[in-house]
C-alpha cells in the first residue's frame, strides 16, 4: 500500500553543495575514518522530500548523470563507509525528521527515522511513561539502529527494538521511474508487504529503501528507578597476573552462561537477574583501568543484596580492589559518580550512561557468543591488551550481557537470527590523526590522505586481535551448522556493528560469507524482498543485500 506521510512539512528537500557552508559537516557521520565528496547533501525534513530527493535522482540516472551511489543518514553511526564513501554521489540526510508521538490512525507509537536515541528516550517516556529498549549511545539514530536490531540496557528485561516494531514507512523503487510510499505492517494481508516489515526487524540499513517512520506496539515501561554502579579495576593488578585477569573474565562469561543453561553459581538459583544489564570495558593496559558499568530495576527490594552479590561472586575486593571509573573507556566517558551505587528515576540515569564519546576514527567488530569464552580466547584477550608494542588508552573490548527476554523470541520470527546468545562481544580501537602530514599547522583528515599509515597500527591490532580469538574457526565467529556434533560457542555478527573485513578471503577464511554471519539462515528470505522490492539494486553498499544469484 501507498500512503502519504502524516507528518509533511511544506519546506521541501534542501541541497547542500560543495559551496555551502554546511557541506563540510553534512558530508561525513561520527567516525572521523569515512569522508564523502559527493555532488550534494539532500536536507529532508517529511517523507514527501525523501519522495522528491529520490526521483530526482532517478531523473538523472536516467539521463547518465547521476554521479554515484545515493545513501541514506540519519544519526551517522555507520561503522564503515557505507553512507559515506568514495563512491557516494548523493546523502539525503533524515536527521530533521525527529518526531516521536502517538499515531491514533495506527494505534501504535511512531518514531521518525532521524530521531536519535535520546529524542526518542524522552519522548516516549515524557509524554506516555514507555519506552524502546534501545541503545545507550544518545546520537544514533532511529534509522540505522532499529531496522539493524538495536538492542540496549533495557533489552535483558524486555527484549530487542525490533520485537516491538509493528509496521515501517519505507519510500521504495520499484521501477525505472518513480518512487513510492510504502507502509508494512507485521499484519498487512500481501505476503510481500509482511517481508518488508520482517526485514527491517534485523535486515540492516541501506538495503531496501529510505526509512522514513517506525510504528510500534506493545511497548514496555521501563522500571520508575533503577540501581547503577559503575566501577573499575587498576591494570596494575593484572599486568603480572595473567591468572587473575582471566578469572575475571571467566566468571563474567560464566555467570551469564550459567543463567541460561542453569548450571551457573548458587546466586542464580537464589534470584534472578533479568533485569540486570552490564558492559565489561576490557581496555589496552594504556588505559590504566579495567572498567564495568551496571543497571538494575531499582523498584526491586533486593537490588542493592543483588548488586553486592554478583560483584562478591565475580571479583572478590579483597582480590580486586574497586577504584572509581574515573577514565574515559571507549564510547564512555568518566561516571565517577556512580562508584557509590546510585538509585535514580530511570529517565535520569539513562541521561547519566548515554554517551558517543568524542568524533575521532574507529574501527570495529563484533561477535555473539552462545557461552563462555574458552581458555585459549581468555589467553588472546589477555595478550593482546597487554600488548608491550601497541599502547592505545581507547582500544578495548566491550563484552556487554546478553541473553534474557532477547532468548525468548524464535531465529526467524525477526531478520535478527541470533536468538541463544548470551554474551555480545564489541571491538573498539579509537584514534586521532596524531600527525600534520601534510604541515598546514592542523590535524584533520587530510593528514590521513597524506598518510595512510596512521590508522595501521590501529587495523594491524584489532584485526589481530580478532583472527586469534576465532583461530578455530577460521579467523571468525561462525554460526553452528544444524546438528552439528560439536557446534562453536559463537553465532556470527551484528549487523549494526558492520565490519567489511568478513569479506576478505584472507581475514576470513571459514566456509561462511559475511552474509551467513550477519543473518544466518534468515539470508534467503532477506535476498527474496530485496529481489521484489529493489529489484534495480538502487540501495546498495559493500555490505547490502545481494539479489539472488548475484553474489
Amino acid at each position: 500500500m501507498t500512503t502519504e506521510s502524516a507528518c509533511s512539512r511544506p519546506v521541501g528537500p534542501t541541497e547542500v553543495g560543495r559551496g555551502d557552508p554546511r557541506y563540510q559537516a553534512l558530508r561525513r557521520g561520527f567516525n572521523q575514518r569515512w569522508i564523502a565528496d559527493p555532488d550534494y547533501i539532500v536536507v529532508a525534513s517529511s517523507t514527501s522530500d525523501v519522495v522528491t530527493a529520490l526521483d530526482t535522482y532517478l531523473a538523472r540516472t536516467a539521463a547518465g548523470a547521476a554521479p554515484g551511489r545515493i545513501t541514506v543518514r540519519s544519526g551517522g553511526h555507520c561503522y564503515e563507509n557505507f553512507a559515506c564513501g568514495d563512491d557516494v554521489g548523493v546523502i539525503i540526510d533524515v536527521s530533521t525528521m525527529d518526531g516521536v508521538y502517538y499515531d491514533p490512525a495506527m494505534d501504535a507509537y511512531c518514531v521518525e527515522a532521524g530521531a536519535t536515541n535520546w529524542q526518542t528516550v524522552t519522548q516516549l517516556y515524557r509524554r506516555y511513561g514507555l519506552a524502546v529498549p534501545g541503545g545507550s549511545c544518545y546520537s544514533v539514530g532511529a534509522g540505522g539502529h532499529i531496522c539493524g536490531g538495536g538492542y540496549g540496557l533495557l533489552s535483558r528485561l524486555h527484549g530487542l527494538t525490533v520485537d516491538y516494531l509493528y509496521a515501517v514507512e519505507v519510500v521504495t523503487v520499484r521501477n525505472v521511474t518513480h518512487t513510492e510510499v510504502t507502509v508494512a505492517r507485521k499484519d498487512s494481508p500481501e505476503a510481500a508487504l509482511r517481508d518488508l516489515w520482517w526485514a527491517h526487524t534485523g535486515g540492516g540499513g541501506g538495503n531496501f529503501g529510505v526509512v522514513t517512520r517506525y510504528w510500534f506496539r506493545g511497548l514496555p515501561q521501563p522500571p520508575a528507578q533503577v540501581l547503577t554502579r559503575a566501577l573499575a579495576w587498576k591494570w596494575s593488578l593484572f599486568e603480572n597476573d595473567r591468572d587473575k585477569f582471566k578469572a575475571l573474565v571467566r566468571r563474567y562469561g560464566e555467570f551469564f552462561e550459567g543463567e541460561r543453561t542453569g548450571e551457573g553459581p548458587d546466586i542464580l538459583r537464589e534470584f534472578d537477574f533479568d533485569d540486570m544489564f552490564t558492559l565489561l570495558k576490557l581496555t589496552n593496559r594504556a588505559a590504566g583501568k579495567v572498567g564495568l558499568i551496571l543497571q538494575l530495576d531499582g523498584t526491586r527490594e533486593d537490588s542493592i543484596e543483588r548488586l553486592n552479590q554478583f560483584l562478591h561472586w565475580l571479583a572478590p575486593s579483597d582480590e580486586y580492589p574497586q577504584s572509581p571509573f574515573d577514565v574515559q573507556m571507549g564510547e564512555h566517558p568518566s561516571l565517577y559518580e556512580h562508584y557509590i551505587p546510585t538509585r535514580l528515576p530511570w529517565l535520569t540515569a539513562t541521561q547519566n550512561l548515554n554517551d558517543s564519546g568524542p568524533s575521532r576514527c574507529g574501527k570495529y567488530k563484533s561477535a555473539y557468543h552462545t557461552a563462555n569464552f574458552t581458555e585459549p580466547q581468555l589467553d588472546t584477550i589477555y595478550d593482546h591488551l597487554n600488548d608491550p608494542v601497541y599502547e592505545n588508552d581507547q582500544a578495548l573490548l566491550q563484552v556487554d550481557s546478553y541473553g534474557g527476554r532477547i532468548n525468548d523470541a524464535a531465529t526467524s520470527a525477526t531478520a535478527v537470527p541470533q536468538r541463544s546468545s548470551v554474551l555480545k562481544l564489541q571491538y573498539q580501537a579509537y584514534w586521532t590523526w596524531g600527525e600534520d602530514a601534510n604541515r598546514d599547522g592542523a590535524y584533520d583528515y587530510q593528514d590521513a590522505l597524506e598518510d595512510p599509515g596512521i590508522a595501521q597500527p590501529h587495523l594491524d591490532w584489532i584485526r589481530g586481535f580478532y583472527e586469534g580469538m576465532y583461530a578455530g574457526t577460521g579467523g571468525v565467529p561462525v554460526v553452528p551448522a544444524p546438528d552439528q556434533p560439536e557446534p562453536p560457542t559463537t553465532d556470527g555478527c551484528y549487523i549494526n556493528y558492520p565490519d567489511v573485513d568478513l569479506s576478505d578471503p584472507d581475514l576470513n577464511t571459514s566456509d561462511q560469507p559475511w552474509s551467513h554471519l550477519y543473518y544466518g539462515a534468515n539470508y534467503p528470505r532477506l535476498q527474496h524482498t530485496k529481489a521484489h522490492w529493489d529489484p534495480r539494486n538502487v540501495f546498495h553498499h559493500a555490505q547490502s543485500i545481494r539479489l539472488p544469484g548475484t553474489e
